[in-house]
């Protein structure tokens, strides 16, 4: 016996675990997009237009978890230590930060995806010449938040291809 379309569990944790481990084995930084409210813990410094773009790779945090219901693990920001959670349902995409490739999620729209049950949630793949098609643009390296590692303030090694800035997404609405 199958689980109704509106009990069946989200798909939304796998693919983002899924997404971050393709990124850690092919040697990408795992960045994820976060549509914050009141149910997100992160520096609220950083979040411009209600959005936060945090490294998630293994270099840049500690205690990393992911899992089904909330992305939890420890950042530098700026030198200070700092307890990340992350609600599953806000993730609104997971991307490698070297080539933009990745997924876009709809965002969490009162308790559901977007309104739909999330059984029913559209995945929308990212790549870097497809993000505006994904309902995404790049947005300026000052306005990223960068974790690093607990174990040095420095930041990560930029790509031989980034030109002095990092491409990361930002929904556009």
């Amino acid at each position: 016996m199958s689980l109704p379309d509106q009990d069946s569990p989200s798909t939304r944790p796998y693919l983002i675990r899924a997404l971050h481990e393709w990124c850690v084995d092919n040697g990408f930084s795992p960045y994820i997009a976060v549509q914050v409210d009141g149910s997100v813990r992160v520096p609220m410094e950083f979040v411009k237009n209600g959005e936060i773009v945090l490294n998630v790779s293994f270099d840049a945090t500690s205690s990393l978890r992911l899992g089904n219901e909330f992305i939890e693990f420890k950042a530098r920001f700026g030198g200070v230590a700092r307890e990340i959670v992350v609600p599953i349902d806000h993730v609104v995409a997971i991307y490698a930060r070297e080539n933009g490739q990745g997924m876009a999620f709809p965002a969490p729209a009162a308790g559901s995806f977007a309104g739909l049950p999330s059984s029913e949630a559209v995945l929308a793949p990212v790549r870097s010449e497809d993000a505006e098609r994904a309902n995404l643009r790049a947005v300026p390296s000052d306005q990223t938040a960068e974790a690093t590692s607990a174990a040095t303030d420095e930041p990560p090694p930029r790509g031989p291809n980034q030109g002095g800035g990092r491409p990361t997404l930002k929904r556009v609405k």
